[in-house]
């Protein structure tokens, strides 16, 4: 099912036909990827009790139009992405700082600007942004200059920005995502080991400068995760009533809509951070087994799809758009386990909203495109290269 074929000699040139193009979709990926989103569809509509209002209609328009997108981002030369990396990380950038000027408070956090038909949030478009902008600036660089510690600066300085600006949201979550995402692009591109070693030192060291940054209630998911049994009516509610959640599913769940602690509400945020804990409720261990089946084949074929590229810019952004993906999934299902604190990460394509998924489909697009020009050579500027 891994099985990438090498591009057909004909195809094996500078420019290549829109028909050519369709003809190498991946449609086992695109199979994977609608397969994950209907059991989003049947999760959100038993979430409402059996009713496709309030989520699982607005869930399956967001789908479609999502997948448009995926195809058409697809269907675009590879070279325009790299000409045009650093202008889509500047448009994200500009959106974050909108939100610190007239951003919707939600939650207790302002993320979003409100466009009316739906709730944009910036950050979810940086994820994707700030991969773009680093696989541009990896693209063509030798080691000797990936071991220069005055190259770094720049590519660092584009993830500490973002990251500083949706910590101040405050979203740790996002924050935490866009520096992993960053890491697996430096890592990809060659950054040594002992660099990495050297940040993390740095980071555990500000540890306790930190926590003084932090909220308060930051600071009390920090605190409930190392003892959930502190607080279990307050501060600790969410993860104790989760936990429940997933033991009385058993190993094989409670039936399609039978889940108990949802139908009583007990279950918080069953739409959207918890859903995978009212899915594994109704489904039990095996049915969570089977979705994470589904979400490692995905990353399977994205990790296949960045070390199939011939062009450095292909592989980095595969490659770091396929970790970001990996991560959503990992660090959400973690958390509703009580292995990591509430950072509040969607399950991605189950959990209900638009601007996760349309950007997620987005950069599947992006992976996709990378699998299409696969072959073709790209130089540093972005051209064609013989």
């Amino acid at each position: 099912m891994l099985n990438l074929p090498r591009m057909p000699l004909r195809l094996n040139r500078t420019e290549m036909s829109l028909r050519e193009k369709l003809l190498q979709l991946n449609w086992s990926l695109i199979a994977l990827l609608a397969a994950i989103a209907c059991i989003g569809f049947a999760t959100l509509y038993s979430a409402a009790g059996g009713s496709l209002e309030p989520w699982a209609l607005k869930q399956i328009v967001r789908f479609v139009v999502g997948l448009s997108i995926m195809i058409a981002v697809a269907m675009v030369d590879l070279r325009f992405w790299v000409r045009n990396a650093y202008i889509f990380y500047v448009v994200a950038a500009v959106l974050l700082l909108l939100v610190e000027i007239k951003g919707t408070v939600g939650m207790g956090a302002q993320r979003w600007i409100d466009l009316g038909f739906i709730q944009l949030q910036p950050s979810e478009i940086m994820k994707i942004t700030l991969i773009l902008a680093l696989a541009r600036y990896f693209h063509g660089a030798t080691l000797q200059e990936i071991g220069r510690p005055l190259f770094l600066i720049p590519p660092l300085i584009m993830v500490l920005l973002p990251a500083a600006m949706v910590m101040k949201q405050p979203d740790l979550g996002t924050a935490m995502m866009l520096v992993m995402s960053a890491g697996a692009v430096f890592f990809m591109a060659g950054v040594r080991m002992w660099k990495f070693a050297l940040v993390a030192i740095s980071g555990l060291s500000a540890i306790p400068l930190a926590w003084e940054f932090l909220r308060e209630y930051q600071k009390k998911r920090v605190l409930i995760f190392l003892n959930p049994e502190d607080d279990p009516l307050g501060a600790g509610y969410h993860i104790t009533q989760s936990k429940i959640a997933l033991g009385s599913g058993g190993l094989f769940g409670k039936g399609y809509m039978g889940g108990t602690q949802s139908r009583l509400n007990f279950l918080p945020e069953k739409q959207t951070d918890f859903i995978f804990t009212m899915f594994a409720e109704e489904w039990g261990m095996m049915g969570g087994l089977v979705l994470l089946a589904l979400y490692v084949m995905l990353v399977a074929f994205g990790y296949a799809i960045a070390l199939r590229c011939r062009s450095q810019f292909g592989r980095l952004m595969a490659l770091g758009i396929t970790t970001t993906f990996f991560l959503y999934f990992f660090i959400n299902i973690a958390m509703v386990m009580g292995l990591v604190p509430v950072v509040g990460v969607p399950l991605p394509l189950i959990s209900y909203g638009g601007t996760a998924m349309l950007s997620l489909l987005f950069g599947w697009g992006l992976v996709m495109s990378a699998y299409i020009h696969r072959d073709m050579p790209i130089s540093r500027r972005g051209m064609h290269d013989d």
